[in-house]
């Protein structure tokens, strides 16, 4: 039986994000990046999209359900596409750095989409469905790897659980910024989250 719970988020930020995230304590929702890879377009999207009436999805830090989701592939491949901004099309792979955790780390209050967050027909699940969906969406790798799970407000670092990053110097880096930051997840070097076809 699936253990949706135990299932593995990632979200995935430009390194240089990192020493603010790790100042707040917390992957904070609406936050300004030192780096931003979201266009203009992308972010107007997601602050008018809803996961319910009155809850936009800009509201909710998003985690990707697979560690080779669309998303990741479109940034990894030279973010052509509108959603992206021009300092994520001046970046390559090893610039970023995926944060891990589970489902159940996000709260009770998370909600899956069975795709993209501010697409036009994406479905929102919580609680019970969002057990569901998850279970749907496990089986089914393709969907799996356009839907997000969105966690309201805020996730705390202490639900992060692992930073995985592309080469010795990135982890190197990443260690020196925990360093001085009471979290302590596993940073592991893992290339082929970051190689691009």
């Amino acid at each position: 039986m699936l253990r949706t719970g135990e299932l593995r988020v990632y979200h995935v930020t430009h390194l240089r994000n990192l020493p603010a995230i790790l100042e707040s304590g917390a992957l904070v929702a609406g936050a300004e990046p030192v780096v931003d890879v979201s266009s203009d377009l992308a972010r107007e999207l997601r602050a008018t999209a809803e996961v319910a009436p009155g809850s936009r999805v800009d509201r909710f830090v998003a985690f990707s359900l697979a560690p080779d989701s669309d998303t990741w592939a479109q940034l990894r491949g030279g973010a052509a596409e509108p959603r992206w901004s021009a300092a994520a099309r001046a970046s390559v792979p090893a610039d970023f750095v995926v944060l891990v955790s589970t489902v159940a780390a996000l709260g009770p209050d998370a909600v899956i989409a069975d795709g993209d967050a501010a697409g036009t027909y994406t479905r929102f699940a919580s609680g019970a469905e969002a057990e569901r969906m998850l279970v749907r969406l496990h089986d089914d790798p393709e969907a799996r790897a356009a839907a997000e799970a969105l966690a309201p407000d805020r996730v705390e670092l202490s639900a992060i659980q692992l930073i995985g990053v592309a080469h010795e110097p990135a982890r190197d880096d990443v260690r020196g910024m925990l360093a001085g930051s009471p979290f302590r997840p596993k940073v592991a070097v893992y290339p082929p989250w970051f190689a691009h076809e």
